[in-house]
């Protein structure tokens, strides 16, 4: 499937230059996996003069972990050219905080990057959630009571599920959601398309043209938010043919590597 412009449409193809926000679950990867042609794609936007910054609202890997699946998958990367929702959630935490985190290693990295004192239970000063494996009961009733007491509820993203090569699993989102719904409390949201994860990208670049993602509800906002095309790839949490994606993409793509040939033809072709 190539890449097409919704009827009437003229935002897309972006000039070629600045920057392009490329989300990697559902787009890069698939839990890890790269999908097919990423690699040779990405390469060939940045010898066209597109810079790329990978956002990722999967708080669970550490930056290191992060650079290695991408250099994995064939793709280059420093640590200036990747933001991740753990980062995110960490500008919400003031340093020497107590943390009580519901989360994997990512979040941990970049809380204590930040200055935050990680705690087990209360007290704490600010509970935070992120996607992880190791959700239980007694996690579930530690953090509820923890914000029952007074903490802050902080979530790294609200996203409901999560892609792998096996189907959806439920995503960080379906954590908070059990830990607000237990406490009561209304959670603050620091990845895409919230304010933290937009202040983040605009730290890092001044040029964005375009976000490439595979949710609309995450990174078609995050481009609404920042003034920009969307284009959407439906190698992902979307499929192709089902209701009309909110908001509604500037073009659409099977994967990476049809969305990059088709840019490429099109501003051959201007």
């Amino acid at each position: 499937m190539s890449a097409r412009a919704p009827a009437g449409s003229t935002a897309w193809p972006p000039a070629r230059r600045g920057s392009w926000v490329i989300d990697l679950d559902g787009v890069v990867w698939l839990a890890g996996e790269a999908i097919e042609g990423v690699a040779a794609a990405i390469g060939r936007l940045r010898q066209a003069g597109i810079t790329p910054l990978f956002v990722t609202n999967n708080s669970a890997p550490t930056i290191g972990e992060l650079l290695e699946r991408l250099a994995r998958a064939g793709v280059a990367c420093g640590p200036d050219d990747l933001v991740t929702s753990a980062q995110a959630a960490s500008t919400l935490v003031a340093p020497g905080s107590r943390v009580l985190a519901l989360a994997e290693e990512g979040a941990l990295e970049a809380l204590a990057a930040g200055g935050a004192t990680l705690v087990d239970e209360s007290p704490a000063d600010v509970v935070v959630v992120g996607w992880t494996r190791r959700f239980d009961f007694d996690r579930l009733t530690a953090a509820a009571t923890a914000v029952r007491a007074g903490a802050r509820l902080v979530g790294t993203n609200d996203d409901a599920t999560y892609p792998t090569p096996h189907g959806l699993v439920p995503g960080a989102g379906s954590l908070l959601a059990a830990v607000a719904t237990a406490s009561g409390a209304r959670p603050e949201v620091a990845g895409k398309p919230n304010r933290p994860m937009v202040d983040l990208i605009c730290s890092r670049r001044h040029d964005v043209a375009a976000v490439v993602g595979d949710r609309p509800s995450t990174d078609g906002a995050l481009a609404r938010t920042l003034g920009v095309r969307f284009a959407l790839v439906l190698s992902g949490v979307t499929p192709g043919g089902g209701p009309p994606p909110v908001p509604a993409p500037d073009t659409t793509a099977a994967d990476l590597a049809a969305l990059v040939a088709d840019f490429l033809g099109e501003q051959s072709r201007t």
